[in-house]
């Protein structure tokens, strides 16, 4: 199952994961996201984990930034390059 609803606000992350078919090419891509946005969905992005909770999953694409880098807006090329394959997790509250 693809994320249906995308967060993040880095046009090139959002190109990179249309490109390589983690997300329809129609996906909702929002910068920022509320609890309610996310309950019953399959969320793309960088959460706080209080929030990744109300997603039924949540996909994140992790990036190997060199420390120069970070806090800067990537090029798709450089999002191509730090890249490491989707992984998917299911996060609970229990208490």
């Amino acid at each position: 199952m693809k994320p249906d609803f995308v967060v993040t606000r880095h046009a090139a992350l959002v190109e990179y994961l249309k490109e390589e078919g983690v997300v329809e090419k129609d996906v909702e891509v929002v910068p920022h996201a509320f609890s309610d946005q996310l309950i019953g969905r399959h969320v793309c992005g960088v959460l706080p984990i209080a929030l990744a909770a109300f997603a039924d999953a949540i996909t994140v694409i992790p990036l190997s930034i060199p420390p120069e880098l970070r806090g800067q807006d990537l090029s798709i090329e450089q999002v191509r390059e730090f890249a490491h394959p989707p992984r998917t997790f299911i996060v609970k509250e229990i208490t």
